[in-house]
């Protein structure tokens, strides 16, 4: 504030008034003085009112203040971002505001305003805090800082809020545990990453937790809380029962075509919000999407997620596990887009309807060999400007056939095989979008309602969507690995 003061002092000669107002402390109450006291505010707010329909200096000021003023009056749901005075228009109070200085604050109240889960049990004396100080916490915005406070009275952001059962697999960098959270006694997966002094977090870490901050999807799998110490950081997950890959090995790695729809159909529906956000996975695969006892599928571990700011932006080349990678990555290709992930759906399609993964090289030469074996060895008229490609002819591939995928997909209908298709082609954009394909007509026994649901509902909401039962044909069991890379 002090360093405003002598911006707007030394810059701002036209608007002498505004000068006024942040250098005299009776005009305004300072920013701790609105937060410690809602009747300070209200009295001090028609001061700034009046400042500001006073001033000519500042229209676009004036203006916004405006503007903000309705928006507080109108709507009581005010953004965590807020921290300026809450205005007032001629002295005369909300009726809303009034309503809530009058009602007893509940803990439904304080979760929605402070984005809580609604199952969560607040700490002893927490509720009659909130109803002694609670009117000016409803009336006006929450600062950031006031924010992260709350939240860590309440236990979040600790590490003995959180009660550790059993470890689900370790990595390089990080080590996964089944835990329980003591605020709303659920099930939760704690993955925890060791921090390098000399590095600090990992950068796939970072990208973690920043796009999973900003991603609120039914399908995709929900942060909860983030626990930073000088040796790690936890990222405290929604605990699913299983893996895709679990769920193969469970029911004998044939599972019921219906659900294979169901699942491929939740995949998509994920990944359409993802990209809309223009937010890649890049490591699209069977352990890393999420499965509940509902049949609720989630995509987790964004650690080689990034978000995509322009469609030919160049990324690193080394970016989603070798089964599932794209042939035009695999020949080098760092201008890619959104249909990266495309490819590896086509994949997990087919190892669902099929049991076995489609393309499983060990090499990039011998990927592409599968790959080529399969859809036949590409051309220029099939694959414009790859005999110029130096990566693929070096290789220098036999020229093989297309063989139909209905041969290898006998469990799939013609609609699957052409929806299949539509993934799998050589060309990242002639690849069918995620949003695109939830349209297609492999989907089209699944009925409307379940393409217009609004993002945070499960498909599993609507009586109509049911997952069948399967038949157990259990093979040998496969450590957990989710959650891990």
């Amino acid at each position: 504030p002090r360093q405003q003061h002598q911006h707007y002092s030394s810059t701002t000669a036209a608007a002498p008034t505004l000068h006024q107002h942040h250098s005299s402390s009776t005009a305004a109450p300072t920013l701790q003085q609105h937060h410690s006291s809602s009747t300070n505010t209200t009295a001090a707010a028609p001061t700034l009112q009046q400042h500001h329909s006073s001033s000519t200096a500042a229209p676009t000021l004036q203006q916004q203040h405006q503007h903000c003023s309705k928006i507080v009056h109108e709507d009581v749901k005010m953004s965590s971002d807020g921290e300026s005075d809450p205005p007032s228009s001629d002295g005369v109070q909300s009726p809303v505001k009034v309503r809530l200085r009058n009602k007893k604050i509940s803990t439904e109240d304080i979760n929605k305003r402070l984005s809580l889960p609604a199952d969560i049990r607040l700490p002893d004396g927490y509720l009659e805090k909130f109803n002694v100080i609670g009117p000016s916490l409803f009336e006006q915005p929450i600062s950031r800082r006031l924010h992260r406070v709350s939240l860590s009275e309440i236990g979040f952001g600790k590490l003995e809020t959180y009660i550790k059962l059993d470890k689900l697999g370790e990595g390089t960098y990080a080590t996964v545990y089944k835990g329980r959270s003591k605020l709303t006694d659920n099930l939760v997966a704690l993955k925890e990453i060791r921090l390098e002094h000399e590095e600090g977090a990992p950068c796939t870490a970072i990208r973690e937790v920043s796009l999973l901050k900003d991603l609120k999807h039914a399908n995709i799998v929900t942060l909860h809380d983030i626990i930073h110490t000088q040796k790690s950081l936890t990222l405290v997950f929604e605990y699913l029962d299983k893996d895709l890959k679990q769920y193969l090995d469970d029911c004998g790695n044939l599972i019921n075509v219906h659900n294979v729809k169901l699942f491929l159909f939740q995949l998509l529906r994920g990944l359409s919000y993802c990209h809309r956000r223009k937010v890649l996975h890049r490591d699209l695969k069977p352990q890393n999407l999420l499965i509940n006892e509902r049949g609720e599928l989630k995509l987790a571990d964004f650690g080689l997620a990034r978000a995509k700011s322009i469609p030919t932006k160049t990324y690193s080349n080394e970016v989603v596990t070798l089964w599932y990678r794209p042939p035009d990555i695999l020949l080098g290709s760092t201008d890619y887009s959104t249909h990266i992930d495309m490819w590896g759906v086509g994949c997990i399609f087919y190892e669902m309807v099929t049991g076995r993964p489609l393309f499983p090289g060990s090499t990039v030469e011998e990927e592409l060999h599968f790959i080529f074996k399969l859809l036949g060895t590409p051309t220029e008229h099939t694959w414009p400007g790859i005999s110029s490609n130096e990566e693929f002819v070096a290789y220098n591939y036999p020229q093989y056939r297309a063989d139909k995928l209905s041969n290898h997909t006998p469990r799939l209908s013609s609609e699957g095989v052409d929806l299949l298709s539509k993934f799998l082609q050589f060309e990242g954009k002639k690849r069918v979008s995620a949003e695109e394909s939830m349209s297609h007509c492999y989907f089209g026994n699944l009925g409307r309602r379940v393409k217009t649901l609004p993002d945070t509902t499960s498909i599993f909401s609507l009586p109509e969507i049911q997952l069948e039962r399967e038949a157990v044909r259990p093979t040998v069991p496969s450590r957990r690995r989710s959650l891990l890379f």
